[in-house]
């Protein structure tokens, strides 16, 4: 027995137990090499001007022998020679692949292996692993065995055809080790499908399926039209085709069938419905990739949890390396899902890239180009952008918050309910503005009808000034992050001084100074206003915190301790509530303190705070109509 030609125990220890994360890997490495053996063969047909050599005369061929717990991965490519299966094989990370290419680095040619190492992933699931090869052009075949670390040997044998096979001897069931699912025809197609479902040569493998007799013209079964309920369907064996080979991405639009993309999209995503928007990408440059991106029509059962992951599947050489890069997609676009194919550097698992600054370049094109097609679509289809707003909002105001206002690009994507019953973007509510109007007006509310509810809102309205609604939680965060949109500021119409002239006015002396023995720390300030239309009371809020900040701050586990809004005690003195007030002040103040605590918690309500004491409340309100 032969020693492998490195410090071997230790070095196919790496191999096996710290390179690959998932054992299901060995099929890919495998499959990939018979590409790359097959490549290399059709390369040399090319360049030597050998006839009667096509593409179609190469497959990759897996046999399954369930009884002898074989598993073997056959291709008809270059094959290998004794010295190239010393060489290749009894010399780990010895790369006979990346030989091939740099020997050929001025022409284009695609060869997935790189490294030298994936054979060995083998040896996750063998016990013993043989390898009979019989290299193009040569009369002998020779036959590589290792049951591991301990070393291998290379014989001569027997082989009618030109190219390899790999047979692996797999291990012994153990525990939660089945390693004999990877003998069953279900577990095969599907890493085939997973993995290597775009290689480019078909991989093929006898299928076991049921069909009915045919029917049989004698019988006197009264329906003709369909198999016969009363027949067994016999078991055929057939070779099928495991690969599609040809990525709906890189088919020209020519080669597309109508709805071609959707059916891909509703097959790997499990959407029963097609996508809202599809956007395709061909890039050349720095980095040259494609990409087939989608936009969801409805929102993934776990989107909006912990449990929910982003990122796109990447691709190279038909090979898949990732089924979720979250490195291609920013947060704020983490809803989008697809697949991106380039020639990328690859670490030595290739389950990952190597090369972060590639990564980044395709992830800043992709972030781009998803950006561009949102904004066409904002301009272009309001209804269809209306519906991905509603399902996917949340998340493009959560990149402006969480980017601490950074990403002001994003703020372009932004579209609300208005009080005036339309939905505007922020460029659309600025252009409409009057001349004389300061601020982007905006109020939080459960509804639009809730904001036009709200006391000042119908002051605002009065003087011409739209009012934006923001109805979800994270509307008031983003918007106090950008601060200010084309060099106007937000202003809530709830937080102090919103711009419109004689609002606030002094009050009366003793009611003031009543209201502050009163009502303590859980106000900071007590005004007069002019605002409020037909409502005697309401609680703004100045600072930083409003009061929908604090209660959905107050909401979160732990919030008890949350940050709380400033607020402010508005009292409409132009309404009869506050000449009861007065009145009282100067002749009962038992029913004063009665009437402000009524008010007070009056005003509470209307801005959705919680009543400290319903029952308090109650009473009081019982006293004063009694």
């Amino acid at each position: 027995m032969k020693k492998f030609k490195t410090e071997s125990k230790r070095m196919l220890d790496l191999m096996i137990n710290s390179i690959y994360t998932h054992r299901e890997i060995f099929l890919r490495e495998l499959l990939s090499n018979c590409s790359d053996a097959i490549d290399k063969l059709y390369y040399k047909s090319l360049t030597e001007g050998l006839s009667g050599l096509t593409r179609d005369d190469f497959a990759i061929n897996i046999t399954v022998d369930k009884e002898n717990r074989t598993l073997t991965i056959s291709d008809n490519g270059i094959g290998m020679t004794e010295e190239e299966l010393e060489n290749n094989l009894g010399t780990i990370a010895k790369s006979g692949s990346l030989a091939f290419k740099n020997e050929n680095a001025n022409d284009d040619i695609d060869i997935i292996g790189q490294f030298g190492v994936g054979f060995y992933a083998s040896f996750m699931v063998a016990k013993k692993v043989e390898v009979v090869s019989k290299a193009f052009g040569s009369d002998k075949a020779f036959k590589w065995v290792s049951e591991g670390a301990e070393g291998y040997d290379v014989t001569p044998c027997e082989k009618e055809t030109v190219g390899t096979d790999v047979i692996l001897y797999l291990k012994d069931d153990e525990g939660e080790d089945k390693y004999g699912d990877f003998l069953t025809e279900y577990k095969i197609k599907d890493l085939v499908k997973k993995y290597s479902d775009y290689i480019r040569y078909p991989i093929k493998m006898l299928v076991t399926s049921y069909e009915y007799p045919e029917h049989d013209e004698n019988c006197e079964c009264e329906d003709h039209e369909h198999e016969h309920k009363h027949d067994e369907p016999k078991e055929v064996k057939k070779v099928e085709t495991l690969n599609s080979m040809v990525p709906v991405w890189k088919k020209s639009k020519s080669e597309l069938k109508e709805g071609e993309l959707e059916s891909f999209y509703k097959d790997k995503y499990y959407d029963a419905k097609d996508p809202l928007k599809v956007i395709t990408v061909s890039a050349e440059g720095a980095v040259d990739y494609k990409a087939l991106l989608f936009i969801p029509e409805t929102i993934p059962y776990d989107y909006y949890t912990k449990a929910y992951e982003k990122g796109l599947a990447l691709y190279t050489s038909g090979v898949l390396i990732t089924d979720k890069c979250a490195e291609l997609l920013p947060d704020y676009f983490g809803f989008v899902k697809g697949v991106v194919d380039s020639e990328l550097t690859l670490n030595i698992s290739r389950e990952t890239v190597q090369q972060n600054r590639q990564l980044k370049a395709i992830a800043n094109n992709i972030e781009k180009k998803i950006k561009a097609e949102l904004t066409a679509m904002l301009a272009d289809d309001r209804e269809k952008y209306k519906t991905f707003f509603k399902n996917f909002g949340n998340t493009i105001k959560l990149g402006i918050y969480n980017s601490w206002g950074a990403k002001t690009d994003l703020a372009d994507l932004l579209i609300f309910p208005a009080a005036d019953g339309n939905f505007v973007t922020l460029k659309e509510y600025v252009d409409a503005m009057k001349e004389d109007q300061k601020y982007i007006y905006y109020a939080c509310g459960k509804t639009v009808e809730a904001v036009n509810a709200l006391p000042r809102t119908g002051a605002v309205l009065d003087k011409g000034y739209n009012v934006l609604c923001l109805t979800e939680e994270v509307d008031e965060f983003a918007i106090k992050m950008l601060r200010v949109y084309a060099e106007k500021e937000f202003k809530s119409i709830e937080n102090g001084d919103i711009g419109i002239e004689s609002e606030s006015v002094e009050l009366d002396a003793d009611v003031a100074a009543k209201l502050a023995a009163l009502l303590g720390e859980k106000v900071s300030k007590f005004v007069g206003s002019k605002s409020l239309k037909n409502h005697p009371v309401c609680i703004s809020s100045e600072g930083e915190v409003s009061i929908e900040m604090e209660k959905v701050l107050s909401a979160m586990p732990g919030g008890g301790e949350a940050a709380k809004a400033k607020k402010v005690l508005e009292i409409n003195v132009e309404h009869k509530a506050y000449e009861k007030l007065k009145e009282l002040a100067k002749t009962d103040g038992e029913k004063f303190n009665k009437f402000a605590y009524v008010l007070f918690e009056q005003a509470k309500l209307i801005a959705g705070l919680e009543i400290e004491d319903a029952t308090k409340l109650t009473d009081d309100i019982f006293d004063l109509i009694s």
